[in-house]
């Protein structure tokens, strides 16, 4: 039996699979396939309240600053 850790290199190691990974993610992500939860988004002026609220777990699934 073995345990093993990937991190984001171990499926990125260079530069070309970096851009394969990110069209796939990007493509499915526009099929509808996936749905990416925005629960708050914050003004840009705001960006010291937001990472608050994140240190603070007063967030759940994505958060978005705008501008």
């Amino acid at each position: 039996m073995f345990l093993t850790r990937p991190t984001l290199n171990t499926y990125t190691a260079t530069r070309e699979d970096l851009l394969i990974a990110a069209t796939d993610l990007f493509q499915v992500v526009e099929s509808g396939a996936v749905k990416i939860q925005i629960n708050q988004t914050y003004p840009l002026r705001d960006a010291a309240k937001a990472h608050r609220d994140l240190q603070d777990r007063k967030t759940t699934g994505s958060t978005v600053l705008t501008v």
